[in-house]
């Protein structure tokens, strides 16, 4: 076990554990997930069939849940539960227009001077409220043929400077197959920064092992590593020893949310929230309203009491603490402050 005073371990230590073997562990049955966390008399509530959308939940994060509680905020972002089958008006299964922002195989180009890449269709955890649970990631993998695709794109448009890494987590490729990307990126000078949207760090943490980050440390653009944590009960030493191995590889590190009944839909969630990413080196970026998935409708917070709370958040934080509230607006040519 890591104790807290390994949290400023060397960047290339390694990590406890082989990240594809506690991977390969993860859980992949919802009763046998309210088993571990002492829930079991729970499984009369569940959906068949997962309500459609696969459970994988690695173990270090169950164990991270508060045992025998059925409202812990970190059980309830991955169990299955049956409002998933309802259908819900105003939800669809693209809700943030991806399809229509297609450019390339498994690119995505929606912003001005950025182009996201489909690099992977592969999660560690599945959450329940993933605006991708019904994208066709057969089709849109932009790793497909050593990136051929996705780098041509990006030679073809000198004004994109920008590349996001998104999928799926693009840390579940292994880390020679995220080389041949950058490799690749070495004949187009115009790419200066590579973002990586990734929940690895936090749900799988031993993936941040010394290859991965002998070769971010050894990328030409800057790094922006974009994280997803929505509770402060997240954290655990492991996940900030993960983050303070990539901060000290050069990587700039922030965070981004969603807003979600139940699990910090408080004041106080949130507020925790961003204390336990600020001290771990990780600045509160956005804190995302819904996107409108089908399957997702009993997660949503409407948009007065989003507002509410981020007003007291700001109330109780430094500006640089309170993370910006947004919506993503398929067609919009940002992110929509609220």
């Amino acid at each position: 076990m890591i104790t807290a005073s390994e949290d400023n371990a060397q960047p290339v230590a390694g990590a406890t554990g082989d990240w594809r073997q506690l991977w390969r562990e993860s859980v992949t049955d919802a009763r046998q997930l309210l088993a571990l966390v002492g829930l079991s008399h729970l499984a009369e509530r569940l959906p068949e069939n997962d309500a459609g959308f696969a459970l994988r939940v690695p173990r270090g994060f169950v164990a991270r849940m508060r045992h025998g509680d059925a409202n812990d905020p970190l059980l309830a972002q991955v169990l299955p539960q049956l409002a998933e089958t309802e259908i819900a008006p105003g939800f669809s299964v693209d809700a943030v227009g991806d399809m229509d922002a297609r450019s390339a195989h498994g690119v995505l180009h929606k912003y001005h001077g950025r182009a996201l890449l489909i690099a992977s269709g592969s999660c560690a955890i599945n959450c329940r409220y993933c605006f991708r649970r019904h994208f066709p990631y057969g089709e849109e993998i932009a790793a497909a043929a050593r990136w051929r695709e996705a780098l041509d794109y990006a030679r073809q448009h000198p004004e994109v400077s920008e590349l996001i890494l998104s999928g799926g987590d693009p840390l579940s490729l292994a880390t020679h197959k995220l080389r041949e990307l950058t490799d690749g990126l070495a004949e187009v000078p115009h790419i200066t920064r590579l973002r990586i949207h990734t929940r690895l760090p936090v749900v799988l943490p031993e993936r941040i092992e010394a290859d991965l980050l002998n070769w971010l440390q050894a990328l030409p653009q800057q790094v922006v590593v974009v994280l997803h944590a929505n509770h402060a009960n997240e954290f655990d030493a492991r996940v900030r020893q993960a983050c303070a191995q990539l901060r000290e590889v050069g990587c700039h590190l922030l965070n981004q949310s969603v807003l979600l009944r139940g699990v910090n839909d408080s004041v106080q969630a949130l507020e925790a929230l961003s204390e336990a990413l600020f001290a771990a080196g990780v600045l509160p970026y956005y804190v995302h309203q819904l996107d409108r998935v089908q399957g997702a409708a009993h997660f949503e917070v409407d948009d007065a009491r989003a507002l509410t709370l981020i007003d007291g958040l700001r109330q109780r934080l430094p500006g640089y603490l309170v993370p910006r509230l947004v919506r993503e607006v398929a067609g919009d040519a940002s992110k929509r402050p609220l």
